[in-house]
């Protein structure tokens, strides 16, 4: 054999690929399909209809029931308990359970509870002890129970030049000078510096189109009585360009540009953030008082919105080459 089982596992099924190690007791039934390269630790159960990628680590305790999909290089911990019937009842089985995948890259902390039904995405981090009742975005840090947004991987925020409460202390001449707007490690993502008046009559914040807003605009929607937990975005648009205030409270953008991911915090509405076509945004951290203010150059079309992160960055990367 390519692979490797314990004399104290039980491993009944042949569709295991080269390299992998199956460990002591075990238990692998005839229709589940592991990869190359894996490690299936100690005290292990895996179900028939179970599909398990390449480079995949199960640690000791886990049970990987009918539904699961483990994609490669997924690494689940110590005594994580996977679920496939909301439901259950003793000897009444479903037609079909529901399906849980985990996505490429993911990893999920030791005892954590996984929902059946959901889907963690790629590169997605479950924090030890977390109820994952949700599916949960790719590259997102999620903890607690139920398991909540808390971050994002590779993504550290970015010092803003403008900070809330702060007046800018160019003039209008200077707006042309490229002085007030910063770049970023996301390609074409650009943090701008708006006019901030301060007056015992009450402060004013001033940009002007096309020169501050670095486009024609067509639209704009506010987004505001978000409640803290929830996630806004997780899209990206083919054609169309958005410019971002947070023109009261504040909230948190993740950028990314299927290569890079950065964090910003918007918390001044003498700050804005241009997003171009091609970026996937993503909206979390709202105060309970944040109005988001967004511009765009597009009216409303659904067919220029990608909602799938994979889809996503193999088109980023196609527009890239």
């Amino acid at each position: 054999m390519s692979y490797f089982t314990h004399p104290n596992a039980l491993c009944e099924s042949t569709a295991v690929g080269a390299g992998t190690r199956i460990w002591a007791f075990a238990h692998v039934l005839p229709g589940a399909r592991i990869g190359a390269d894996c490690n299936v630790c100690d005290g292990v159960f895996v179900e028939n209809d179970v599909v398990v990628g390449d480079r995949v680590t199960v640690k000791c305790g886990v049970q990987l029931w009918d539904g699961v999909t483990l994609e490669d290089d997924v690494f689940v911990g110590p005594n994580v308990t996977f679920t496939n019937d909301r439901m259950p009842r003793s000897r009444r089985h479903p037609v079909t359970f529901d399906r849980t995948t985990v996505a490429a890259g993911a990893s999920i902390g030791a005892n954590a509870t996984i929902l059946p039904g959901v889907t963690i995405g790629r590169h997605a981090m479950v924090g030890a002890g977390a109820v994952v009742t949700r599916s949960v975005p790719p590259y997102a840090i999620v903890v607690g129970n139920p398991a909540r947004l808390t971050g994002y991987v590779d993504a550290a925020p970015q010092p803003l030049p403008a900070q809330a409460g702060q007046p800018a202390q160019h003039g209008p001449e200077e707006t042309q000078t490229g002085e007030r707007v910063n770049g970023t490690k996301v390609r074409g993502v650009t943090v701008h510096r708006l006019d901030y008046v301060r007056d015992l009559r009450g402060d004013l914040s001033v940009g002007e189109f096309e020169r501050d807003i670095p486009f024609p605009v067509r639209r704009y929607f506010i987004v505001f009585d978000v409640p803290n937990e929830k996630v806004r975005g997780q899209h990206a648009h083919r054609e169309c360009h958005q410019f971002l205030i947070c023109v009261r409270g504040r909230c948190s953008v993740v950028a990314d540009d299927g290569v890079s991911r950065q964090e910003f915090l918007l918390d001044s509405p003498a700050t804005g953030l241009y997003l171009p076509p091609m970026t996937w945004a993503t909206q979390y951290r709202y105060s309970p008082d944040a109005a988001l203010l967004v511009f765009a150059s597009h009216y409303y079309d659904a067919a220029d919105y990608i909602r799938d992160h994979a889809e996503f960055v193999s088109a980023a990367v196609s527009a890239a080459l």
